[in-house]
Order: structure tokens, then sequence, then C-alpha cells
């Protein structure tokens, strides 16, 4: 191994969450002479570390470099299936994994139209205004 590719890890509070069906811990990385290591490659480690066959079951969050550098701390989530790490885990973090697409958001000028267009009408025709162009 160059050095740049060594790095160890040291897993803290690990706990086993029935009721979330995941595993659960901290994570401490080490890392010297290198300035951080990759999600991927933590995947990777924990995987081969834990027996885990699918890493997509894997949520990886929360990584702070320490002052100084050399050492990183973060938190994994281990689910049992990709369904129930889809069920549980926060849209956010599945964007992230590439699980589930982002939302679309609209621009800022739409929502003010739509906002001063649903302030005409009252009740259920407030629902069917739409952030399109007046025709």
């Amino acid at each position: 191994m160059a050095s740049n590719d060594q790095f160890s890890i040291r897993v803290k509070k690990f706990m086993t969450n029935p009721l979330l069906s995941r595993k659960q811990f901290c994570l401490d990385v080490l890392h010297p002479g290198r300035a951080n290591v990759s999600k991927s490659d933590l995947r990777d480690r924990i995987a081969k570390q834990f027996k885990i066959k699918d890493p997509k079951t894997m949520v990886l969050f929360g990584f702070k470099t320490y002052f100084g550098g050399g050492m990183s701390s973060g938190y994994c989530l281990i689910y049992d299936t990709v369904a129930n790490l889809k069920k549980y885990e926060r849209q956010y973090r599945q964007v992230r994994l590439g699980l589930e697409e982002a939302p679309k958001e609209m621009g800022r000028r739409a929502k003010k139209e739509l906002k001063n267009r649903r302030k005409k009408v009252r009740g259920k025709e407030k629902a069917k205004c739409t952030a399109g162009k007046k025709k």
C-alpha cells in the first residue's frame, strides 16, 4: 500500500437497532499524511469488515476532520435491505446515494406569480391555479 492509501477505521458506539432494521455506529478514521478519505473508499473497507453483500445498504454521513488533520469522525448506518433503507432513511440522503431523484423546484419568480394568482381566488380554486404563464 502507498502512504496515501493507508487509513484505519475505529468503530465506536456500535448498536443493533431492530426497530429500524439497521446497525448504527460512530466511526473514527485515522488517515495520517492524507487530507481525507473518500466515502467510496470507506464504504468498501466497511463492507469488507462487516461482510456486507450489498454496499448500497450503507449510509455514511456527518464526517468532520479534526483540527490538524490525520483523523476524521462520522456516522454509519447499515440497513438490512435496500427496501428498509428506502422506508426509513431521509429523502435527501437517498438522493445523495442515487436511490431517489431530487424533486424539481420552482424558480423564485414563478413562486411569486403563483402566490399572487392564488390571492385572487377562493377555496378549492386555489389548488387549481398553476405556475405556468398567463395566456
